[in-house]
């Protein structure tokens, strides 16, 4: 399972709030697309964020999430409700995240993955870091990684759409 936090990882870590209050977010497509491909070749995808958001939910259920938890000041706790939830070890998890919030969750997966714009102290503890900011496709970049690491480029990438990991990027 891949689990992502939301502000600083699938945007770019602005809120913006409305004269009435209301919360706007943006997210980015190809980072969408990420989470569909990976959903593809049967690689959970979680969400673990501090905030509450509506838009977060409807994003979720967008992109076919299901393991949400929200509100989860103290990540460590929010994990293990999100394992939970999926079923799934922590061991089998790979986690990204952009600031100091992340990092007893980070620590506790697999595979800890940052955005290139993630604090200082995430870069360091992680265990990739990819090319990419927050909400400007370092989720893609990251989907794409576990897709050819599970050995399952050709079948949701090359077949469907005719490029190679190398046509993306990947060098072998």
């Amino acid at each position: 399972m891949l689990i992502l936090d939301v502000d600083g990882v699938l945007t770019d870590g602005r809120i913006i709030i409305g004269d009435e209050g209301e919360e706007f977010k943006g997210f980015n497509v190809r980072d969408g697309h990420g989470v569909k491909m990976l959903q593809r070749c049967g690689i959970k995808v979680g969400i673990l964020t501090g905030r509450t958001s509506g838009v977060v939910e409807h994003r979720a259920r967008e992109l076919g999430i299901e393991a949400v938890v929200q509100g989860s000041l103290n990540k460590s706790e929010g994990l293990d409700a999100l394992l939970a939830q999926a079923n799934v070890a922590a061991e089998s998890c790979a986690y990204m995240g952009d600031d100091v919030v992340d990092l007893p969750a980070m620590g506790r997966c697999h595979l800890g993955l940052a955005p290139n714009d993630a604090h200082r102290s995430v870069i360091e503890k992680a265990h990739w870091l990819s090319d990419y900011g927050s909400g400007r496709g370092a989720v893609r970049q990251a989907a794409e990684g576990l897709i050819l690491a599970s050995g399952n480029w050709v079948r949701v990438v090359e077949q469907p759409y005719g490029v190679s990991s190398a046509d993306a990027g990947w060098q072998l």
